[in-house]
């Protein structure tokens, strides 16, 4: 039964890996893996355009793994887009061919939540001892990581990978001690700013997880005959390539034909690495993204609960009005309840809407004038830990629209969400954030909200509330307004007694 199985992918710079697990009581256990070498940051242009030959190589290689998933629930199948599909402009013309072919969503990472996975990749398939260096060299990127158990402490993501720094330093396949020299400072450049805070936390144990620290172990193994990669192991490895000239000439134990063309990248890195956190000595591990994927998704570590600790921490940060985000969040929940048979609106969208409501106001962290704005930047330029990039964009947009004017025009487009969907639920934040404008508990009836045809929403208001709250009530009619000027019609009922039926007057 493929109720009993989970899958997670991850669509690297270099490669793509499928990871399939099955339940086991309340632990995960693999039972498939699947990988296909696709060479995509290959494909990014001088200006970050992916070409059409990388994404055919990508597309075919989902193909097979939509094969291999075929009859699984979408929510048991997560995917991740990492480094290239950050940085590529046109990223979601791929995304949306992908989706397609592999029949499943697809979601892109910032390099930060991607740091936390592999942790967690790493935390869930490796003994550990006290506080944890992570490192992970990809095809686009690096992720560095210090954590304890299962809980990240310092996480960073910088842009040199594998596959970028072949194409600027040894793309002619020359191999010269002044080219890793070269590479070697420019990986410690791109770490100076995290190396004073990663030295003064410390740690006890450095790993490394991905397909370069494993071949780079798998060589150092070879030529100490000890399965640990220190220095010394590494400076001989860098002498052999340098005396053999071009990659094409090297022929070294440990290192395969596909690993080859990547490999002095990879290892100038990671000799950056060494020197910036004066490391000697590091082991690895087999856990990575999609293993970290695997177990916050769908393990012990549970994502909602990542993304609640996220929402908390920025409450805390920004001194967020607790009580008025609760009462905005309950009112929002509430009026989605209601439409969200009729707008077809997955539970998701709703816990989307409920995220919104609480940071709806983060923005009076810098003032009240232009509140709206200043919340969606917040909100759309903080790490948000547990968030997608879509997520995080959807999130931003949200609180963007609030209140004040409806300015659709200014909406960036989401692969997460369609357009019409999203502003429905702006629709629903505002008439929620409207009826809570006292910011008062027990002020407000219980909300009745009536989806009606053409998208129009009926909002059944006592009478003898409206009566005695003339203030909301005229909240409620300017929010009418902005709804009518854009085409979305609001229309208040009073009521006496109970909300009248659909299609009453």
């Amino acid at each position: 039964m493929t109720d009993q199985y989970v899958a997670t992918i991850d669509l690297g710079s270099n490669s793509f890996h499928m990871v399939i697990a099955r339940y086991h009581g309340d632990s995960l256990r693999i039972v498939d893996r699947l990988k296909q070498r696709v060479r995509l940051a290959d494909g990014l242009d001088d200006d970050n355009r992916l070409g059409e030959e990388a994404m055919a190589r990508g597309l075919e290689c989902l193909r097979l793994f939509g094969e291999r998933l075929h009859g699984f629930d979408a929510t048991r199948v997560r995917v991740a887009g990492t480094y290239t599909l950050r940085e590529a402009v046109n990223a979601q013309t791929f995304v949306r061919r992908a989706q397609q072919v592999l029949g499943f969503p697809i979601d892109i990472v910032s390099g930060n939540e991607e740091a936390r996975l592999i942790y967690q990749g790493v935390a869930h398939t490796q003994q550990t001892q006290g506080r944890v260096l992570v490192i992970d060299i990809g095809g686009g990127s690096t992720e560095l990581i210090i954590g304890q158990d299962f809980d990240c402490r310092q996480v960073s993501s910088r842009s040199m990978g594998c596959v970028s720094f072949t194409r600027r330093y040894f793309a002619d396949g020359v191999l010269t001690a002044a080219r890793f020299k070269q590479a070697t400072e420019a990986a410690e450049y791109q770490l100076v700013p995290i190396q004073d805070r990663y030295l003064a936390l410390g740690w006890d144990q450095a790993l490394g997880s991905s397909g370069t620290v494993k071949t780079l172990l798998e060589m150092c193994t070879a030529a100490t005959g000890e399965p640990v990669i220190d220095l010394p192991a590494l400076l001989h490895i860098q002498r052999q390539l340098v005396q053999a000239g071009h990659i094409d000439q090297v022929n070294m134990a440990g290192l395969s034909e596909d690993r080859k063309p990547l490999i002095a990248a990879g290892l100038a890195i990671l000799l950056g690495i060494y020197r910036s956190f004066n490391l000697e000595r590091m082991g690895f591990s087999d856990g990575a993204l999609r293993e970290g994927l695997l177990h916050s998704f769908f393990g012990r570590v549970k994502h909602h609960d990542i993304q609640l600790n996220t929402l908390q921490a920025l409450a805390r940060e920004y001194h967020i009005d607790r009580h008025q985000a609760d009462r905005v969040q309950d009112t929002a929940s509430r009026l989605f309840a209601q439409v969200c048979d009729a707008w077809r609106l997955d539970a998701d969208f709703g816990d989307l809407l409920g995220h919104a409501a609480r940071l709806h106001e983060i923005g009076l962290h810098i003032n009240f004038t232009g509140v709206h704005r200043h919340s969606a930047y917040i909100v759309g330029n903080t790490d948000l830990p547990g968030f997608t990039q879509e997520q995080q964009k959807a999130l931003a947009a949200l609180v963007r629209f609030h209140r004040k004017a409806l300015r659709l025009s200014e909406l960036e487009p989401l692969n997460y969400l369609p357009e019409h969907q999203l502003w429905r639920l702006v629709r629903l934040l505002r008439i929620a954030v409207a009826l809570n404008r006292r910011r008062q508990d027990g002020v407000l009836p219980a909300p009745v909200l009536e989806p009606a045809a053409d998208d129009e929403l009926r909002l059944h208001l006592p009478a003898e509330w409206c009566d005695s709250n003339a203030l909301l009530l005229t909240t409620l009619e300017r929010e009418q307004a902005c709804q009518d000027k854009v085409g979305w019609k609001l229309t208040l009922v009073r009521t006496r007694g109970a909300p009248q039926k659909k299609g009453a007057e």
